[in-house]
């Protein structure tokens, strides 16, 4: 498992994903997403956006992270954060927002809830969208980049991840779909 930035071709399976699962594309442009991938079958199974606000001074948010049903539990999410925490570091960003409906989940990494007059100019009137698309339930939360803090059980269970497929699949016969196996001919029988 490892994250990486979006590619360009990753850009309709991104937008797909982020309708299937409900997520904020505000001003979408796929080379602002990284993207959680299973190395043994590079499979796309989570993904995430630092969106940085123009302005004076500039706003540096998290948004748009999402993980896949089958993914979920085992640190990709976090991952994902981390890279994404990680490059607005990179980029000059002393602290990351968040305007979120998960307060709970990203406590965890540092994050702390913010009074909404103390945000940028930029993200308050993007509280007021967010909080209008979401019936009011989005809080504001803030990190300092070097205060994040990974979880080493989420660490360590992103390095076995592995999509969570529920029980395995009964066979199936042929009395599954109504036919009698021991009176059924078919097209090609060649009665032998």
């Amino acid at each position: 498992m490892y994250v990486r930035d979006a590619k360009n071709r990753d850009e309709a399976w991104l937008l797909d994903r982020i309708d299937a699962l409900g997520i904020d594309a505000e001003a979408f442009r796929s080379r602002d997403y990284v993207l959680a991938v299973d190395e043994d079958t590079n499979t796309r199974v989570g993904f995430g956006r630092l969106r940085v606000h123009p302005g004076e001074p500039e706003a540096c948010e998290l948004t748009g992270i999402g993980v896949l049903e089958p993914w979920r539990g085992q640190g990709v999410g976090a991952h994902v954060i981390e890279r994404l925490i990680a490059e607005a570091g990179d980029e000059g960003f002393d602290t990351v927002y968040v305007l979120t409906d998960q307060a709970d989940y990203l406590t965890q990494f540092g994050f702390d809830q913010v009074d909404p007059e103390l945000l940028p100019d930029q993200l308050v009137e993007r509280l007021a969208r967010k909080r209008e698309q979401l019936d009011g339930a989005v809080v504001p939360l803030a990190v300092d980049v070097a205060a994040f803090e990974m979880p080493e059980r989420l660490r360590e269970a992103f390095k076995t991840a592995s999509a969570d497929d529920g029980a395995a699949e009964p066979d199936e016969t042929a009395e599954d779909f109504g036919i009698d196996s021991e009176t059924a001919t078919y097209k090609y029988d060649t009665g032998q």
